[in-house]
């Protein structure tokens, strides 16, 4: 039996329920946005990532008897409301950026439209993914394209919650990292995985080189070989030695990469080992990986920097109402006015203006009407899930492969501007038009 997500709430969700419930407002139709008022600091844009997941989970968002139990028993809401839970099942229509799509400020990635109370339950379920995997697969993006094209691996489980690992690797991967060490990440999701051993298998055995025999024996020689458990230079004449001109690969994971690469690629040619390639897995960001680009270095292993976001473990996305039916059945615009927090109502349309190149330009939102015809671009926002029913090339690892294929496709449209490491404006301005 799958198991109900209603609970990966906050209260205060059900509670605007209940009082809804009581004052006969609940059933307005009503149209939420998700979006980001600002992108991480430092990024030009971001990435959409996490939908197909959020959409699963949005399927099995129940309440069963468990859930309803909890409910009754901390008196959370009353008893009209849970019998409306009992029944829950979202039955309205999600809009939306596709996943791998780039985003900006203002960008509306999501729309929920349905009535108030089926979607505004579904807030934070919708914010706590897709802060998370977004803000990954910005951070994920950025290090792809530093590495100037050289494979990158996804290998930070240890570094976040063992949830949030599973979430990192499919976010990284569709932002373009080529594998991932986590094993749920690959039976979930269809994400290449690999690994093949830690220091500690090294200090086990008696020697370095009975260490290495070892995973040679159990893995073949075209493994990677970890040489710097004591002494780099000994451990590499020590992997050529055990593994011969086929060791595919040494891995680092400690000292000044910038000079010890170069040192390593120069003994590994001078002992007849040109093909084995040098991978770097020493506490990675995008500004490191940046700053190896002119050594010689085959690939990378990123831990800890991809699974925080690079410094930004959530992207700074909101869930606001921006438009519903009043009593009379009509619908209304409403915005948020307070300082510093304003929205911007009505139901968005955005389009990604193309200049005659190809090149974005801007991220348009025409507010209450489509773009007309006429315009060069693309239009943003496809149907996600029609009554309640989720679109299923968005679901699965057939989802995540369309996702990693569209963030590259996406990227490509973007200017040169958009690829810089150093902080500054968002590469392409949001511009409102109002229909």
């Amino acid at each position: 039996m799958t198991a109900s997500t209603a609970l990966l709430t906050d209260r205060y969700e059900l509670t605007m329920v209940d009082a809804a419930i009581r004052a006969g407002t609940h059933e307005r139709q009503s149209v939420f946005e998700a979006f980001g008022r600002t992108l991480p600091a430092g990024r030009r844009y971001g990435v959409v990532a996490g939908t197909g997941r959020l959409l699963e989970l949005i399927r099995d968002f129940r309440f069963g008897d468990a859930e309803l139990e909890f409910l009754r028993d901390n008196a959370v809401v009353s008893a009209v409301t849970l019998d409306w839970l009992a029944d829950y099942r979202f039955t309205g229509t999600i809009t939306g950026y596709r996943e791998g799509e780039v985003y900006f400020p203002n960008s509306p990635i999501l729309v929920v439209e349905s009535s108030f109370a089926e979607g505004v339950v579904l807030e934070t379920l919708v914010l706590s993914v897709l802060n998370y995997d977004s803000s990954v697969a910005g951070a994920a993006s950025r290090m792809v394209s530093a590495a100037q094209g050289r494979p990158l691996a996804e290998m930070g489980s240890r570094r976040t919650g063992e949830r949030s690992a599973v979430a990192a690797a499919r976010a990284a991967y569709i932002a373009g990292f080529g594998a991932t060490s986590n094993l749920e990440a690959g039976r979930s999701w269809g994400i290449p995985t690999m690994g093949t051993a830690a220091h500690a298998f090294t200090m086990l055995h008696d020697s370095e080189e009975e260490a290495f025999r070892a995973q040679v024996d159990a893995l073949g020689p075209e493994t990677t070989l970890l040489v710097d458990t004591y002494d780099v230079t000994e451990g590499v004449k020590t992997a050529v030695r055990v593994a011969g001109a086929g060791l595919g690969a040494v891995r680092l994971d400690s000292g000044d990469l910038l000079t010890l690469v170069s040192a390593v690629r120069r003994q590994l040619d001078a002992l007849g080992n040109t093909a084995t390639k040098i991978t770097v897995t020493n506490d990675l960001d995008e500004y490191t990986i940046a700053a190896l680009a002119a050594t010689p270095v085959d690939s990378f292993g990123v831990g800890t920097s991809v699974v925080t976001g690079s410094g930004s473990p959530a992207a700074g996305m909101v869930y606001k109402l921006v438009a519903r039916q009043d009593s009379a059945g009509e619908w209304v615009s409403v915005a948020k006015r307070s300082p510093e927090k304003a929205t911007h109502g009505g139901r968005k349309h955005p389009v990604r203006l193309l200049d005659a190149s190809g090149t974005a330009v801007s991220e348009s939102l025409y507010v209450g009407e489509a773009a007309p015809a006429v315009v060069r671009g693309r239009r943003l926002h496809a149907r996600l899930v029609t009554d309640g029913v989720a679109d299923p090339a968005c679901l699965g690892a057939a989802g995540v492969e369309a996702a990693r294929a569209r963030r590259a496709a996406a990227i490509r449209e973007l200017p040169p501007e958009a690829f810089r490491l150093a902080a500054g404006e968002p590469a392409l301005p949001t511009v409102y038009v109002e229909g």
